[in-house]
């Protein structure tokens, strides 16, 4: 009995080392992934971005909105409210987000796009720039919430392991 407790002690420990050691915090992460900043500049993001996706064998979510939206607020106050989809997002995608605003509407950045539905809007891109789905987060909304259920179906679907980037 005491061998089968000392294993099971020594494999819990080790699950937490492993799931500790694997966490995403917004430490960890490029300031274009963290934050709309109007005075970025979105094709530099961009690259560093894909150069990210391209080492780390992920996908680009590539994020518009700003920090004037409510929306955009509302899906950040989310992804820290729901670890398990801010992980996932985080260790399956490079996320990129995009500031437009009245002041800097990044136009010569918005052409290369497909156009914006609403915002938050949302683009995947695979890590060679190709760019795959162009998505109006209203779809992830479960009434006037966002939807952990639609979040986690969405990334599993678009994450890069899933899509053969051809």
């Amino acid at each position: 009995m005491k061998f089968s407790s000392r294993l099971l002690l020594s494999f819990c420990l080790s699950f937490l080392l492993i799931t500790t050691a694997s966490a995403i915090s917004a430490d960890d992460l490029p300031k274009y992934s963290k934050v709309y900043d109007e005075k970025s500049d979105p094709f530099k993001d961009a690259n560093a971005a894909i150069t990210l996706a391209k080492e780390t064998q992920r996908n680009v979510l590539i994020e518009i909105g700003g920090n004037w939206c409510g929306w955009c607020k509302k899906m950040d106050d989310f992804l820290e409210n729901n670890p398990e989809v801010y992980q996932k997002l985080h260790r399956e995608f490079v996320l990129l987000k995009v500031s437009v605003s009245d002041s800097n509407e990044n136009e010569g950045f918005m052409k290369s796009l497909p156009p914006v539905l609403g915002y938050p809007h949302m683009y995947v891109s695979t890590s060679s720039g190709k760019m795959i789905l162009s998505k109006d987060t209203a779809e992830l909304l479960d009434g006037e919430q966002y939807s952990k259920e639609q979040w986690l179906a969405f990334l599993n679907k678009w994450q890069s392991n899933a899509i053969k980037d051809k």
